[in-house]
């Protein structure tokens, strides 16, 4: 094939906040906020619309006093909480099973992360990679916008791929300068080290790489300064997709802890509610039977709030990060076509 593009296209916009969700507040209720505070805010928002419904329907109150509606209600919550807890037992052996493994296995992951370690430390000059998953992560950012820096200055001004080379390396440098800044201090195991990760789009990068390396002529110092730039991003491309496994591993381990932890109070509630509740008793009488429902029944559904809140974010980061490499799944961006002869 004969590659050439056919327009001077504009790369896509570089902050995740704005590529991965529609809005901020949708980006923080996604990505950004506490799971803690989410869940919170989900129980906060369940029990007030189960305590609104109740006053709002006129027989509502009558129904739950004179019928058995709460025990149906609470039985079918015994029985999802006895299923959810399961589905945690079952996520536990799936991230147990990726740690398991004969004494070669572990020998051929630890030649691999060593490997790993070097290539990055010989990319980076260092004698030694960085330890820490932001650490490691800024490093290689920063390689790029230096390796962006040594690419612009190595095309002369009157070059006729001057402007793309520069279009290119003050994207490059910009960002790097700026996620480098987000990466300072993450710690990982938080959403601060993944979160600056994917303000870095360089998937984009990469391509536009690649194609000015493949349709331009910029001269041996030049190709060889777009070449190391292209290496730093391919090896960051890996480093990320690698913490950001991690970082799933650590989520589904923090979602199983927390699903056990709120299953126990929610099989209690659904427990009493079905063999000791009273329509007529005292506390009903006080609170009223409508907000004993709605507080048992938010308290019951603790789980799947739980669930719910972590899984979103599980889902939005790998809904957006499906592809490795210079491949652009995302439709608002504007990239350039690429034509080839079809003919053979």
């Amino acid at each position: 094939m004969d590659g050439r593009t056919t327009s001077d296209g504009g790369g896509p916009s570089e902050q995740s906040r704005a590529r991965t969700v529609g809005s901020r507040a949708q980006r923080w209720l996604l990505l950004e906020a506490d799971r803690r505070l989410l869940v919170a805010g989900l129980f906060a928002g369940v029990f007030v619309a189960l305590l609104a419904a109740g006053m709002l329907l006129p027989a509502a109150e009558a129904k739950l006093r004179s019928g058995d509606s709460v025990d149906t209600l609470f039985q079918g919550f015994l029985t999802a909480t006895i299923t959810g807890v399961t589905l945690v037992l079952t996520l536990n052996q799936l991230v147990l099973s990726q740690e398991l493994g004969a004494v070669d296995d572990q020998r051929e992951r630890m030649v691999g992360a060593l490997d790993f370690r070097d290539d990055a430390a010989d990319l980076i000059e260092a004698p030694v990679s960085p330890a820490r998953p932001s650490q490691f992560l800024r490093a290689l950012v920063q390689m790029t916008g230096r390796r962006a820096r040594a690419l612009r200055d190595a095309v002369d001004e009157s070059h006729p791929a001057h402007g793309a080379v520069l279009d290119l390396s003050e994207n490059l440098i910009g960002d790097a300068d700026r996620v480098a800044d987000d990466l300072d201090g993450a710690q990982f195991g938080e959403f601060d080290v993944l979160s600056a990760a994917l303000n870095f789009d360089y998937s984009w990068k990469l391509f536009a790489s690649k194609r000015l390396r493949e349709t331009a002529a910029l001269g041996d110092d030049a190709e060889a300064a777009l070449d190391r730039l292209v290496d730093t991003l391919q090896l960051f491309g890996s480093a990320r997709e690698h913490f950001k496994t991690l970082y799933f591993q650590w989520e589904l381990i923090n979602l199983s802890r927390s699903i056990l932890a709120t299953a126990l109070p929610a099989l209690l509630v659904a427990v009493c509610m079905i063999a000791f509740f009273d329509p007529a008793g005292s506390v009903t009488r006080t609170l009223g039977v409508v907000a004993v429902v709605a507080i048992t029944s938010a308290v019951s559904l603790l789980p799947f709030l739980v669930l719910l809140a972590y899984i979103v974010r599980i889902a939005t980061v790998t809904k957006h990060t499906l592809s490795i490499g210079p491949f652009v799944l995302r439709e608002t961006d504007r990239i350039d076509e690429v034509t080839w002869d079809e003919g053979g």
